[in-house]
C-alpha cells in the first residue's frame, strides 16, 4: 500500500507510519532536519545509476569546475550536461547511494581571475545556450533542496550574480553555509563591493534543508526551511541585470587537495515571470 502526500508524491505506508511516529525519511526527502520548524516534504526518488543530467534539468545550466589552467577553469556546456549519459567526473557526479547531484570543490582548485576561491558550480543559462541575463523588474526564483556533506570553513551554495549593465563582477547576494551549521545571506552593499551578513538559520552539517532565493518588487527574497526574509536592493544596482548560480563555491583556499566543500543537491530549479 502506498499513500499520496500533499505534494502529490507516493510513499509507502511503512514510510508514512515512520514519519507519523517521529521517524525520518531518506535524506532526499526529509527537509529541515534539525530545525524543528519546517514541515516534512517528500521528493521523488532520484536514480543512482545516471549522470546528474538524468535526474535534473541541466539544459539551462553551465558547469564551472575547479580544474583547468590558472585563471581559466574548465567549463561544461548545457548540451554536455544533459541526459542520463551526460557529463560527470570526480568534482560533479551522482552519489550512487542516494542519487544526489554532488559538487566537490577542493581548496587547491583552479580559480577565475576575479576570485581567490575555486568552485564546482552551475551558472544559469538561457534555453538557447546564451548566458542568462535577466532584469530586476520581474520575479525570479532559484529553489534548491540540499545538504552540505562536508566543509572546511564555509561554502556558498547559491548566488544572485551581476550580469550586464556595468563593469562590476560582484554578486548581488550569496547564501553561505558555515561549518557550525549557521546559514548566512550576504547582500552586496554596492557594485563596488562590501557585503552585509544576515544570519537566517542553522542546520547541522550533513542534514537536508531547502531554500528559495530570488528577487521581486525591488527586494531580495529568501526562504530557508519555510521562513522568509526580505532585503532592499540599493539603487546602485538598478542598471545591472542578473543570473543565478548554485553548487559548491568554497570560501577557503590552500594547497590541500582533501580539504574543501562537498555539497549534495536533491532538487534544483529556476523560474522567471513578469
Amino acid at each position: 500500500m502506498r499513500i499520496r502526500t500533499l505534494s502529490g508524491v507516493l510513499i509507502s505506508a511503512a514510510a508514512a507510519m515512520a514519519v507519523c511516529a517521529g521517524g525520518a525519511l531518506p535524506a532526499a526527502a526529509a527537509v529541515g532536519a534539525g530545525t524543528g520548524a519546517a514541515p516534512v516534504r517528500v521528493t521523488p526518488a532520484l536514480s543512482t545509476s545516471v549522470a546528474p543530467g538524468g535526474n535534473f534539468d541541466l539544459s539551462v545550466w553551465e558547469l564551472q569546475l575547479p580544474i583547468g589552467s590558472p585563471g581559466s577553469p574548465t567549463t561544461i556546456s548545457p548540451s554536455q550536461l544533459e541526459g542520463a549519459n551526460g557529463f560527470q567526473d570526480s568534482y560533479f557526479y551522482t552519489d550512487t547511494r542516494d542519487g544526489a547531484m554532488t559538487f566537490w570543490d577542493p581548496e587547491s582548485g583552479v580559480t577565475t581571475p576575479n576570485s581567490h576561491y575555486a568552485r564546482s558550480e552551475l551558472r544559469e543559462m538561457n534555453s538557447d545556450g546564451t548566458p542568462a541575463d535577466w532584469s530586476l523588474s520581474g520575479t525570479s526564483e532559484l529553489k534548491a533542496t540540499l545538504r552540505v556533506v562536508s566543509v572546511t570553513d564555509h561554502v556558498c551554495v547559491g548566488q544572485i550574480h551581476l550580469g550586464s549593465g556595468g563593469t562590476s563582477t560582484k554578486p548581488l547576494a550569496e547564501l553561505y553555509f558555515h561549518n557550525d551549521g549557521s546559514i548566512v545571506l550576504g547582500t552586496e552593499d554596492s557594485p563596488s563591493g562590501g557585503q552585509t551578513d544576515h544570519p537566517v538559520g542553522n542546520v547541522p552539517v550533513g542534514k537536508t534543508w531547502s531554500y528559495t532565493l530570488g528577487v521581486s518588487g525591488g527586494e531580495i527574497d529568501l526562504t530557508v526551511n519555510g521562513t522568509t526574509t526580505h532585503y532592499a536592493i540599493p539603487s546602485s544596482f538598478d542598471a545591472y541585470r542578473q543570473y543565478f548560480k548554485a553548487g559548491s563555491y568554497n570560501q577557503s583556499s590552500s594547497s590541500s587537495t582533501t580539504n574543501g566543500a562537498r555539497v549534495a543537491f536533491y532538487g534544483l530549479s529556476v523560474s522567471h515571470s513578469g
